[in-house]
């Protein structure tokens, strides 16, 4: 049961020194205000979250001082009602409500006499400003990503779309950690279901803490144990703004850069912020590109393995001959080879990742080239299995969204036993396997193959908005994302062509 706030500041301070016993980087500073020091005041904050007091230029600073030379009967009334009109000065009830709060990076004011406490907002915890974006690069729009403060997020996303039909709404998980969760929609483009699932979602399981938006995502994904992500993250508010207009809802998440958009498609993953900033023929083929990323990240190796073991003559008897010559002194299987160098670049990828600054890039590029020669030079591999082994790293790295790209990186590896084990009857099984994992896999409510092996495909993406984009001038209408009465976006006035 929560602790009421008493009027006596002895039984506060009693009460507050015991909550706060060996928290040492909390202050707790006594005080005598008023023209005649008659009014005895507690303020509580993180030492480093909150401004100096004494500062004219802080809004605590201003308070305190103009509080310390007023008679001492004007002060409870002041404070009742906010005489200086600060914004974010909020009275609180309850001494579970004033400690939330201070642990939020607020000050907490106590009264002699007063039965409530007194939240008055700072600067808060210390914070990464707001930088450029650094794993979604564009060349054309906005550079700005996400910071790791939930409302300076937030206030990103308001800054694109400057509508009261955006709505916020602000959730506390994690008992212990008290992360704080919001969502963003537009009211009148939301499905009322959809947002009441993610709602009754974060509602369905209590942890200590919550310490970034990736522990969420695993707790409200209907189908934990597929690869495939069911939430689209991005670090761009451009995107996020683009998206919430589209009638789908953004989760931040405090302490956490990354937003998470739902409901998520297939599609959805291989389009990237820029591509309603482009003209459509170059947007088309960059998608017709990504698309044709994934299937030689999953099936090049693999497909690799089953011609050249049990389909050579699909390929000329020159290019068979050019193979056989290559792999001459080769001590391994060809299973073996592939898999040796896979893992090898995928090594080299994760320290690459793990390596500091541009080291990291410097030691992924040399590093696979020193690995991949030296594996030829000592007749480990053949030069055409070095080929294919970077072919698929490259149309790896050449998916948008990582998440995306890590499920497809970990099935390769089934296909390539698939391939060198069965030859085409392996791939043509695996692709099976994959097509009705993805075709059952939905998220949100929302088929995750939807439009390819949707029931519908009307409105998926509006018309001439998929693997192909139509001009801009065509894309008039929302996803199916959108309620069915605000599908359409864009209209031509008269006169225009």
């Amino acid at each position: 049961m929560d602790c009421k706030i008493s009027t006596h500041i002895e039984e506060n301070e009693t009460y507050v020194r015991s909550r706060l016993y060996n928290c040492d980087d909390c202050i707790i500073r006594p005080m005598i205000l008023g023209e005649e020091k008659k009014i005895r005041c507690l303020v509580v904050y993180i030492e480093v979250a909150v401004s100096n007091m004494m500062l004219e230029d802080s809004v605590i600073g201003k308070l305190v001082n103009h509080m310390w030379e007023m008679p001492a009967e004007e002060i409870l009334q002041f404070v009742k009602d906010n005489g200086m009109g600060i914004s974010d000065v909020q009275p609180l009830d309850t001494m579970d409500a004033a400690f939330a709060s201070m642990l939020a990076g607020n000050a907490v004011f106590f009264l002699d006499g007063y039965a409530r406490a007194i939240k008055v907002s700072s600067k808060g915890y210390p914070n990464l400003s707001v930088a450029e974006a650094s794993r979604e690069k564009v060349l054309r729009g906005s550079k700005e990503g996400f910071t790791d403060a939930v409302k300076t997020n937030s206030a990103l996303v308001r800054k694109r779309i400057r509508d009261t039909r955006l709505k916020v709404k602000q959730k506390t998980l994690g008992e212990r950690s008290q992360t704080l969760v919001q969502l963003l929609y537009m009211e009148d483009l939301v499905r009322p279901e959809l947002l009441q699932d993610i709602e009754d979602r974060l509602d369905s399981f209590v942890i200590d803490g919550v310490l970034d938006s990736g522990v969420i995502e695993q707790l409200t994904e209907e189908s934990w144990i597929s690869p495939f992500p069911q939430f689209q993250t991005t670090e761009r508010p451009d995107k996020c703004a683009a998206e919430i207009l589209n009638g789908r809802i953004l989760l931040l998440c405090d302490h956490s850069p990354i937003g998470m958009l739902l409901p998520a498609a297939f599609g959805d993953f291989l389009q990237v912020s820029e591509d309603h900033y482009n003209r459509f023929e170059i947007v088309s083929l960059q998608r017709l590109i990504r698309y044709a990323a994934v299937f030689f990240t999953l099936l090049f190796s693999g497909t690799y393995l089953a011609v050249t073991n049990f389909h050579t003559q699909v390929l000329p008897a020159s290019l068979i001959l050019s193979f056989s010559e290559a792999r001459q002194g080769v001590p391994f299987p060809g299973v073996l080879e592939i898999l040796f160098m896979e893992i090898a670049f995928e090594t080299i990828r994760e320290a690459g990742v793990r390596m500091p600054g541009p080291l990291g890039g410097t030691i992924g590029i040399v590093g696979g080239l020193i690995v991949g020669q030296a594996a030829v030079e000592a007749n480990l591999v053949s030069p055409i299995v070095v080929v294919v082994v970077a072919v698929t790293a490259l149309c790896s790295l050449a998916i948008p969204n990582e998440e995306f790209s890590a499920p497809f990186r970990l099935l390769k590896f089934g296909f390539i036993l698939l391939g060198g084990m069965l030859g085409v009857f392996g791939i043509l099984l695996g692709l099976y396997l994959t097509a009705s994992h993805l075709a059952g896999l939905k998220s949100f409510g929302i088929p995750y193959l939807t439009p390819f092996a949707a029931q519908t495909k009307a409105g998926y993406r509006g018309e001439g908005d998929s693997v192909i984009r139509a001009p801009f001038r065509f894309l008039t209408r929302r996803p199916l994302y959108a309620q069915r009465n605000q599908k359409v976006r864009l209209r031509m006035e008269k006169g225009g062509k």
